[in-house]
């Protein structure tokens, strides 16, 4: 599992950031901060080093380097090389490989799901669930429900949605605890912000809360930087649970197609 301390965590954060931080602000920075620390020691694995190697960033270096806000997503930041182009009707694998890269983390979760068996529905959502922090970080699971609304069962979408507000909400029926790691990094004063509340005692309440619960309980316990899964070995169950616009995202004239543009397309300046 990948362990965060909380100094290391706190000196990864830009001087004078933490103190202009809500409690929903870290509690995002933590997530994002722990897939980087994730893919990081994966991409080192995989190139032989010991797996430690360039997970740490320190304090001075975030000082030295070029910093967009905390909400942009990876696509936004500053980077020496140029995004390779997409097909001419680039299809969810290819988003996968060209721009959401190396995706690690819901690779993790969608395999964590598989293998205790939940439903493919289940396991396709946790696929999906955080493919929109490359858009944008705010608000991800309302992002992320709606990038993929108009290609998936409403359930999958529903469960995107509210998976970001039932984070910080235990269920003792479903096996999902608040995470102590919460508690070490903010302290146990943490209260979400009242839309978050909101949005989860809205969601308790419906028919499809198991929908969002499960991402949950397959995203908190998915960070394991031994486990390295590509993302053809989903390719079956993207076919089964995702209706693919014969223009190609971005091209169909959905609702959204203009998001999926943006991500491929991060570069252009209007």
């Amino acid at each position: 599992m990948v362990e965060v301390d909380r100094k290391t965590f706190l000196a990864s954060l830009p001087a004078g950031a933490l103190a202009a931080m809500s409690h929903e602000d870290k509690a995002e920075e933590l997530e994002h901060y722990m897939e980087e620390a994730l893919d990081n020691k994966i991409a080192a694995r995989r190139a032989g080093a010991d797996g430690e190697a360039g997970s740490i960033i320190t304090l001075e270096e975030l000082e030295q380097e070029e910093r967009s806000p905390r909400g942009t997503g990876r696509l936004f930041m500053p980077r020496e090389d140029e995004f390779p182009p997409l097909p001419d009707k680039p299809t969810v694998l290819d988003f996968f490989r060209l721009r959401f890269a190396p995706a690690n983390h819901v690779l993790q979760s969608a395999t964590h799901a598989l293998r205790t068996g939940q439903p493919e529905r289940t396991v396709f959502a946790c696929l999906m669930h955080d493919v929109v922090l490359n858009l944008i970080k705010v608000d991800h699971g309302w992002w992320g429900a709606q990038l993929v609304e108009p290609y998936v069962d409403e359930r999958v979408s529903w469960g995107i949605r509210y998976h970001a507000a039932l984070r910080f909400y235990p269920d003792e029926e479903y096996g999902y605890e608040y995470p102590e790691m919460y508690n070490r990094i903010f302290g146990h004063d943490y209260v979400p912000e009242p839309y978050i509340k909101e949005a989860y005692e809205y969601a308790r309440n419906h028919r499809w809360y198991g929908e969002a619960r499960l991402i949950t309980v397959n995203d908190t316990y998915a960070f394991q930087d031994d486990m390295d899964v590509d993302i053809e070995e989903f390719t079956d169950i993207i076919g089964r649970q995702f209706k693919q616009p014969k223009e190609g995202l971005g091209y169909d004239n959905s609702p959204v197609a203009h998001m999926w543009r943006t991500i491929a397309f991060p570069n252009r300046p209007l």
